[in-house]
């Protein structure tokens, strides 16, 4: 285990929430020259930090704390009847799990996905540069799962495999499929991936209650919510 109390930390100046426009936010970051290993990574996961391409992080706002950090139970998950229609819906989808790397098929999927679904945010307009600062590098503990469909490429979901779960760091995804629920789809193969791998936890990042376009991480459940320095179960 690592000694959390000899890292360095940074945190940033004040800035615009992505997720709360009308809020200002600060982010603490891991000295950017430390290496994440799998040991310190999940270490300051179950603290409540992100990853986001080299950096780990966590919102270190003075007057907000709406950002919290969820992960699903994996051995007590329920497969609502929801999930069981997606899961019947995509039962023709093949999976197949890769090191992280750059091609121009994952490209164009992830640029079609930020066009369609994020042309609001901060992650528009799509770049190559921004693809692989963000999602492609040289981690041991990180992996792709393509899904396909009819030899077509429909969604990618990126993940790391930490020593207490798997850590959901991105899902992009045709999105002309609406049909297919793909996000909710990678969610619940992360889930089954993280079971078959004896994992007891999948991390969904942060939720925030007032943000819409986080509600969907309270349909997974049992979810447990990190709050005073503790995970919590709540739902």
């Amino acid at each position: 285990m690592s000694n959390l109390k000899a890292l360095k930390f940074y945190a940033t100046q004040p800035h615009t929430c992505s997720y709360l426009p009308k809020q200002q936010a600060t982010t603490l970051f891991l000295d950017p020259d430390i290496i994440i290993s799998k040991p310190l990574y999940s270490q300051l996961t179950d603290l409540g930090f992100r990853r986001s391409g080299q950096h780990l992080y966590r919102p270190h706002c003075e007057a907000c704390c709406a950002c919290t950090p969820v992960r699903v139970k994996v051995d007590e998950f329920k497969y609502k009847r929801r999930f069981q229609r997606i899961l019947k819906t995509n039962q023709d989808i093949s999976l197949r799990i890769c090191p992280p790397h750059y091609c121009d098929e994952y490209y164009e999927l992830y640029a079609r996905y930020i066009e369609a679904r994020h042309a609001d945010g901060d992650m528009f307009p799509p770049s190559k540069e921004q693809f692989n600062s963000f999602l492609v590098g040289d981690w041991s503990f990180c992996k792709f799962m393509e899904c396909w469909l009819d030899n077509k490429l429909v969604a990618v979901a990126v993940m790391d495999e930490l020593t207490k779960g798997l850590s959901a760091i991105y899902t992009f995804f045709e999105p002309e499929l609406t049909k297919h629920s793909l996000g909710t789809y990678c969610i619940l193969q992360q889930i089954y991936l993280a079971k078959s791998l004896g994992l007891p936890y999948v991390y969904l990042g942060y939720w925030i209650k007032e943000c819409q376009k986080m509600s969907y991480k309270t349909e997974f459940r049992p979810l447990e919510i990190y709050l005073d320095h503790q995970w919590l179960a709540v739902l």
